[in-house]
């Protein structure tokens, strides 16, 4: 069955000269699994500051006008990818954005660009530092494209050359790495090493080299994914941690203050606050972000953000 983009224009008032138009489908059916989706982003008149959460995933912006400002430390980037990160990060962008992002899984990532996933873990990366001349010249096609469903075939078309012909992951690194997405970080870590016939240190060195966190660490994440998308449901904060297998809520907003940089209701009320909270959110069905102009929490958290994403 053929996938057609979905466009979408945020409604703004009228007598603005701003506009925000969003686009996005996902992959061809050879690359699910691999690939979780492409999005498309033409913003006017928009600048934004936001918080960008660890979601588990590889994102890859292909910018055709604008940067983003974002890492720790923090520096402008054209196209650039991202990989895993283990705490919150700030981004921002000016007023004008236009460009395709695409979220890849760590794995896909690893045969993609061929190098070392650690390399990527808590940092952003020039796309033509991993791509070399190659990059400009995806640009330089997406560009010529009249429309995004063209960029999004063209892309489907890159990516599933690059997954032929890079390097594979390990079987047994996909398997430990199913189960703990599977179960949004529950599936004991000992008992896929016992399943897997590993060490301990052994799955921990292929994560290192193929996902880009320790599978603890990548648990971590992924349940803390599920608490952020159980509280959009407005249930009680207590509920979110028993409901995603935190030892208790003064556990949760002990891990939650670590890897976020605020409290949960700190959180909660900024993502209140913000304006289409859902649109920025960058992967279906995930809670990815959060707008933080103007809350001064976040503001006074960023620094030990950046601190921690450094360490």
């Amino acid at each position: 069955m053929t996938r057609h983009a979905r466009v979408h224009t945020v409604p703004l008032p009228a007598r603005e000269r701003r506009s925000c138009e969003l686009s996005s489908r996902p992959p061809t059916r050879e690359l699910r699994g691999s690939v979780i989706c492409y999005r498309g982003y033409r913003l006017r008149g928009l600048p934004r500051r936001r918080l960008e959460l660890p979601d588990g995933v590889v994102t890859v912006l292909l910018q055709f006008s604008g940067t983003v400002r974002t890492g720790s430390p923090s520096a402008e980037h054209g196209s650039l990818v991202a990989g895993l990160r283990r705490t919150a990060v700030l981004a921002e962008h000016g007023a004008h954005l236009e460009g395709v992002e695409i979220i890849l899984y760590p794995l896909a990532a690893y045969t993609i660009f061929g190098l070392p996933m650690h390399e990527l873990t808590d940092t952003v990366v020039r796309l033509t530092d991993l791509l070399g001349p190659r990059a400009q010249r995806w640009l330089d096609r997406l560009v010529c494209c009249p429309s995004w469903e063209s960029r999004f075939a063209l892309i489907d078309r890159l990516l599933v050359w690059r997954l032929r012909s890079g390097p594979p992951h390990r079987p047994e690194v996909g398997f430990a790495w199913r189960a703990l997405h599977r179960s949004a970080g529950a599936a004991p870590v000992e008992n896929l090493v016992s399943e897997l016939g590993w060490s301990r240190r052994r799955l921990e060195r292929w994560f290192d080299q193929q996902v880009g966190l320790p599978p603890k660490t990548l648990a971590r994440v992924l349940r803390l994914q599920r608490a952020l998308r159980l509280a959009e449901s407005d249930i009680s904060w207590a509920e979110v941690a028993a409901t995603a297998g935190y030892h208790d809520q003064p556990h949760f907003d002990h891990v939650f203050k670590a890897m976020v940089g605020c409290s949960p209701s700190q959180f909660r009320l900024a993502r209140r606050r913000g304006r289409h909270p859902r649109a920025l959110d960058r992967i279906p069905h995930q809670v990815t972000s959060v707008e933080i102009s103007g809350i001064d929490a976040f503001l006074q958290a960023a620094p030990a953000i950046g601190r921690q994403a450094a360490g």
